[in-house]
């Protein structure tokens, strides 16, 4: 049965009022990722790079933010290091396979993250095995870490020297808010 166009109209309506009661609360982070970008600055500074890394949603996510470091945001400038963990599939295949799933990021970063770097994990919970076990092997190698969360920030609030958790439990808002902070990371980054 097909829905009228009118209570297709409300559904949208209370989706737009979700996201914008959600997006209002977001300036009580805002500290917080002012905070991250200046960590993004100086790692740049000091020749770091910036890995990033997620599931799904996160995954794309961690790609096109890695694309807009890179590449560009808004302004003509140098690329800039960053890599998205979540493109080589015959590197998460084969890890996956010997090492298990759990494992496809944190093998990554034992290979090709130093001190100097700065590690973005995104999950939606903040629990995500494989996101918790890079970030443990992302904090021994002596990295930054950076989270981007919701609901209570999950094990990478305790795992990151920086967690944004987006103020909402619902995975849709925190990931339509994770693309907000993303973007707005990226602009600053490029303020420099």
């Amino acid at each position: 049965m097909t829905q009228s166009s009118e209570s297709q109209n409300a559904f949208l309506l209370h989706e737009l009022q979700a996201h914008s009661a959600m997006f209002a609360q977001l300036q009580s982070i805002f500290p917080q990722v002012i905070a991250v970008a200046n960590e993004l600055r100086a790692t740049m500074k000091r020749g770091g790079k910036i890995l990033i890394m997620g599931n799904g949603g996160s995954a794309a996510d961690s790609q096109h933010i890695a694309a807009e470091i890179v590449g560009r945001y808004k302004k003509e400038r140098r690329g800039l290091p960053a890599i998205a963990l979540t493109t080589d599939t015959s590197i998460i295949s084969s890890i996956g396979n010997d090492y298990g799933y759990d494992y496809i990021f944190a093998r990554q970063i034992e290979a090709l993250c130093r001190p100097e770097d700065t590690v973005i994990g995104i999950t939606t919970s903040g629990n995500s095995k494989n996101v918790v076990n890079a970030m443990i092997e992302a904090n021994a190698i002596g990295a930054t870490t950076i989270g981007l969360t919701g609901g209570t920030g999950g094990k990478l609030q305790e795992l990151c020297k920086f967690n944004l958790i987006m103020p909402s439990s619902d995975t849709p808002r925190i990931q339509e808010a994770h693309i907000f902070i993303g973007h707005s990371l990226c602009d600053m980054l490029e303020a420099d």
